[in-house]
């Protein structure tokens, strides 16, 4: 056996209330200037949190969406320089996290991340933006959050529809470093137990949405998924949802929802050990037909087309996904990913045709 592990510089802080510590490990960190990040619809959250901060808040950002499109980034640059700020403090999903990440790499700021989905973008090293329809992502290790903190108390307002897409793109993380070419012995048993404990925890989610032991379950399996993600790999399967999400503006989470069945399942001849492991993580006999009923089960979209896109935006979706060669379990050629594209389009049974 041999393989190189080298874990990500992580901080952080669970359990519920954990909301709270905030003001404390700020100044345990010697922040003094924050800058408290959100979306417009976690307007709310975002004034609670800088309530709390009181004086080591010097102002908000409310303007975060999904992709952080570069005009965003500079909007809230332009406000991090004016007021001063020493940090950003992100409360919310992958849009505001991925803000505060893309401000730590370009302003040097400190980011506070206070994560309420399961996108678990907050343990990863990667960073993205979007411009001119194109999404552009990269790693450093200078995203990865100052500080992470991590209430299950604050995914209670999750509706469970976007609960279920949310815990299905953590599950994403996690199956694309079960079920690899490149195998990390570590990373792939934190993500064998993301899976584990997602598949188990989802479902009570949804069956009862004010769960605290359930909500828990599911923010633990984001974080291990995220973790896998940010000390593995990611494949073809990104690449697909990078290209859907940064040119054709499709919502983060329900894409990876609708694609995980197909790329897993058009990677598993590349991946059969892998494969394997992820359907005995996820207790069925074929991985990606499980994940396929997985999201039926949970109610979540498993179509292309639910999720915005047109039959004709396939072809050119297939040949942006092949413009830059991807490391992945089986070789990607444009005929390939567009026959993925057309079964994931109808929301049929994924198979790998091969």
């Amino acid at each position: 056996m041999k393989f190189r592990y080298q874990p990500l510089p992580w901080n952080i802080v669970f359990g519920v209330g954990a909301l709270q510590t905030l003001p404390e490990h700020m100044d345990d960190l010697g922040l003094r200037r924050a800058l408290v990040l959100s979306t417009p619809e976690q307007t709310t959250q975002g004034q609670e949190v800088a309530s709390l901060l009181g004086a080591r808040c010097i102002g908000t950002f409310d303007q975060a969406i999904m992709h952080v499109p570069v005009t965003t980034v500079v909007a809230a640059r332009e406000l991090a320089q004016q007021v001063q700020a020493d940090c950003t403090v992100a409360i919310g999903g992958g849009s505001t996290t991925g803000l505060g990440k893309v401000l730590a790499l370009q302003a040097g700021l400190a980011n506070i991340v206070i994560p309420t989905s399961y996108a678990g973008s907050e343990m990863t090293n990667i960073w993205g933006t979007t411009q001119d329809g194109k999404k552009t992502t990269g790693r450093d290790n200078q995203v990865v959050p100052t500080l992470t903190i991590y209430d299950p108390t604050l995914t209670l307002s999750l509706p469970p529809g976007f609960a279920a897409a949310s815990g299905l793109n953590a599950m994403a993380q996690a199956a694309v470093n079960v079920a690899s070419h490149e195998i990390n012995p570590i990373v792939q048993n934190m993500a064998q137990e993301a899976v584990r404990r997602l598949v188990q925890a989802l479902p009570r989610v949804l069956a009862q949405p004010d769960d605290i032991d359930a909500r828990s379950e599911a923010l633990y399996g984001a974080c291990l998924a995220g973790s896998a993600l940010g000390t593995g790999s990611t494949g073809l399967h990104h690449r697909l949802c990078h290209t859907l999400g940064g040119s054709f503006n499709t919502p983060h989470a329900e894409t990876h929802t609708v694609l995980l069945p197909h790329t897993v399942a058009y990677n598993a001849p590349g991946a059969r050990a892998g494969t394997e492991m992820l359907a005995n993580a996820l207790g069925v006999a074929n991985a990606a037909v499980g994940l396929h009923e997985l999201a039926k089960q949970l109610g979540a979209p498993t179509s292309l087309q639910e999720i915005g896109i047109q039959e004709s935006d396939l072809d050119r979706a297939a040949a942006i996904a092949v413009e830059v060669v991807v490391s992945n379990p089986r070789p990607v050629t444009e005929q390939a990913v567009r026959a993925l594209l057309d079964d994931a389009y109808f929301g049929k049974v994924p198979t790998s045709h091969d």
